[in-house]
Formats: C-alpha cells, structure tokens, sequence
C-alpha cells in the first residue's frame, strides 16, 4: 500500500475539511476520502487521534 501524504498533509487536510464544515466522522470520511482516511491511520493510532491533534496546532 502506498501512503501519498506526510503526516503534514493530512492535518492540513483536516483542519480545511473542520474549517469547511465538512463531515468528519470515519465513515463519512472513509467514503468520501478515503486516500486521507487510509493515510491519517498510518500515521496516527486512530481517527479520533488525527481529529485532535488537528485541533492542536
């Protein structure tokens, strides 16, 4: 499997998914992204665990 965002990326495509009023939740973001949704898992133990730490920086 090949990982095409850096952990950068992918909260950089959450924040703007949080900032657009966008679904966040796992399955809507597994259906609707699944390329962010494959990568956020590879580089953070869960979902809930990207959703933070977007909200932290």
């Amino acid at each position: 499997m090949e990982f095409t965002l850096g952990a950068d990326e992918v909260v950089r495509r959450i924040k703007k998914l949080q900032s657009s009023g966008g679904a966040t939740s796992k399955k809507q973001v597994k259906q609707s992204d699944p390329e962010l949704m494959r990568n956020a898992l590879f580089y953070f133990p869960s979902w809930e665990h990207a959703l933070r730490n977007a909200d932290q920086l």
